[in-house]
């Protein structure tokens, strides 16, 4: 073997290994790609909210080839959730790796304030604490309509909420884009502790009824990886 092909074959074999490794240690929270397209309402393995009267306007379904969770809200808003609580293990998967693509903004909505507190791209992350309503952490990533991208600010509805907003206004509407942030340093960071808790819950939301608007998004796979 020349030294030119003996380093070919070192570097596919690291390569091999690397991917190997990766599979082992990442998890898939959710790649719709087990429900049927056009699935309607809360999608299985999910829980929808059990406060208001949400809509649940969610429709699994292809976008190109890829199955997708569409998500509507006309004056309403809608969440639903996912267990992941002893499947995370944030040492070895801190980034959440997800794909959005948000058709319509609510219009003038700002997260960080109450009256204006609608987005049409939401994925929170949930540290369940007794009792819930009052003690869970929550980070919410969101794309917001008029809030600058890297505002944090923790949600005047919802006590247990931080938003960090990840995307801001309507230039990258109706593209699909993929995000990544590192859960473990977010949660140092925001709830000033030395080590980060492994997480309990992925929820999806949608929404646009303080701003009596209308909101559109799409969701990809959302992963947890190294």
């Amino acid at each position: 073997m020349t030294n030119g092909a003996f380093r070919l074959a070192l570097t596919l074999a690291v390569l091999g290994l690397a991917a190997v490794a990766w599979g082992q240690t990442a998890f898939v929270v959710e790649d719709w790609a087990s429900i049927p397209a056009g699935t309607k309402g809360v999608p299985p393995g999910w829980k929808g909210q059990n406060w208001g009267s949400p809509a649940n306007d969610f429709t699994v379904l292809v976008d190109d080839p890829h199955h997708v969770l569409h998500a509507k809200s006309a004056g309403d808003g809608s969440t639903i959730s996912k267990d992941i609580k002893g499947k995370v293990k944030l040492k070895q998967t801190p980034i959440i790796e997800w794909s959005w693509k948000v058709v319509t903004l609510p219009t003038g909505a700002n997260a960080c304030k109450s009256a204006t507190d609608d987005e049409a791209g939401q994925i929170y992350v949930t540290w369940r604490r007794f009792p819930e309503l009052v003690r869970s952490r929550v980070i919410g990533y969101i794309w917001d309509t008029t809030a600058p991208v890297g505002t944090i600010c923790k949600s005047e509805k919802t006590s247990t909420v931080t938003y960090i907003v990840v995307r801001s206004g309507p230039a990258d509407l109706g593209k699909w884009l993929t995000e990544h942030r590192n859960v473990a340093d977010d949660f140092k960071k925001i709830f000033e502790e030395r080590d980060a808790d492994d997480p309990d819950a992925i929820s999806i939301g949608i929404d646009s009824n303080d701003t009596k608007s209308q909101s559109e998004a799409f969701v990809g796979t959302i992963r947890f990886r190294p």
